[in-house]
This record gives structure tokens, sequence and C-alpha cells, in this order.
């Protein structure tokens, strides 16, 4: 039995929305082919050269700097993910991975052949517009039904318990992240089941 996972960047299941492609016409095109006369430009013939030597030292901060000003570890100052973790809509077909429900927009990649939560069927894409978090999650699932059916009947049965959806919440969405991510699912997250090789 196939069980639908809400995460938030977010994950679920949800329904297609259609909407204008945003092309508009390019702004004072009339369709004449005439052209109106503009002033002509020329360039000097001549530019000035650089000089022939510049200078080999480069100035260097003072040394008498108070300390505490630049941390020594800038990288302190960023959180940072870990090596193998990426935001969900950086997943492609056929990446495995593994969840973390404390976030849940992010995907810890794995290798395949090893044990994982996941595997990533499909990646498409929202259109529309869409202004609660439930127009989201709907069109999202309806875009991921189809496929993620498709692949669940071919799995040996057992395999496959859940189906995971992850897509933009409605600010994300705002801001031009329009992928959906629609995977099999072994347990997400805490759960101890795991898949253990690629899906069929």
């Amino acid at each position: 039995m196939i069980v639908g996972v809400a995460v938030i960047v977010a994950v679920a299941v949800a329904a297609m929305g259609g909407g204008g492609d945003g092309k508009k016409s390019p702004a004072g095109s009339t369709g004449s082919t005439g052209r109106s006369p503009g002033p002509s430009l020329s360039l000097p013939s001549g530019f000035p050269s650089l000089p022939s030597s510049l200078p080999s030292v480069v100035p260097s901060l003072p040394s008498d700097l108070p300390t505490g000003l630049v941390p020594s570890d800038l990288r302190s100052l960023f959180p940072s993910l870990a090596d193998d973790e990426v935001p969900y809509y950086s997943l492609r077909k056929g990446d495995c991975f593994d969840t973390d429900d404390a976030q849940p927009g992010q995907a810890a990649k794995r290798a395949c052949t090893r044990p994982h939560d996941a595997e990533v069927v499909t990646v498409t894409e929202l259109n529309g517009t869409y202004t609660t978090e439930a127009a989201l999650k709907k069109a999202a699932s309806a875009l991921c039904k189809a496929p993620l059916e498709r692949k669940a009947a071919k799995q040996t049965a057992g395999t496959v318990r859940q189906t995971l959806v992850q897509y933009p919440d409605t600010g994300s969405y705002e801001t031009g992240i329009d992928k959906v991510a629609c995977s099999l699912a072994a347990d997400v997250g805490k759960g101890t089941h795991k898949l253990t090789g690629p899906l069929k």
C-alpha cells in the first residue's frame, strides 16, 4: 500500500494548474518596417595608451587593526550543509536520498546500492497561480500521481511503502522555485525499512 507524505518546501501530493505563458509583445512594436533617422556616432581614431610599467607591489591591510572585527573563520558565519545534502529541487530522476523531518526541503543524496529512504521517479514543474499551501499541495500531488502509480506497480510487494512529493511553499513559488520531485520511499525519516537498490 502506498501512503502520501508531505514535506514543507514542501512535501505531499497535489493537483495541476494552468496559467498564461507570461509572454508580452515587445514594447513600441508597430509592425512598420520604416526606421526614423538617428544620430551617427563615431569613435576617435587614437586611444591613449597604458603606462609601460605598472606598480608591482600591492598594498596590504594595516597590521594594527583591532582584533575581533573580522572572524578568523569566515565559514562560521554561514550555515553549511553536509557535502551530500542538497535542496530537494536539485534532485534528478533516479537520485536516491535520505530525508530528515527537521529539514523537509533538504535531501541527503545516497548511492542507490546502499540503504536509503527514497528514489526520485520524476521531476516536473508547477504552472499557474497558487496563493495557498493547499492549492500547491493539490497541484503537486496531481503532477506526481500517475508516474508514481506506474512505477510503484513495477516494484516487488513490500519494497515501496510511501510516496514522497516535494514542492515549494507559496513564498518559494513566488520567487520562481517551481520544481516538484516525485519519489517512492520505503520509510521516510526515522523509519527502519530502507530501499537497498535502484527501483525497477
